[in-house]
């Protein structure tokens, strides 16, 4: 996800997006946990997102 893209947003669209990624890792985390996956590095990219929507998201609070 590119902060371009995430920049063009409003801040409860943003907010739908973060959501939608912690439901992410938590269902990874939990595929892990039972081994019907092996993809480590997604959680790791999963929470960068997370940090990019988040970041965004306080940018434009600050701003308004």
């Amino acid at each position: 996800m590119k902060v371009v893209e995430l920049r063009e947003k409003s801040i409860d669209e943003l907010f739908k997006v973060a959501d939608e990624l912690k439901i992410k890792i938590h269902q990874t985390q939990m595929e892990l946990a039972t081994n019907k996956s092996k993809n480590h590095g997604l959680i790791r990219n999963t929470k960068k997102d997370l940090a990019r929507v988040l970041t965004v998201v306080s940018e434009k609070q600050r701003s308004a």
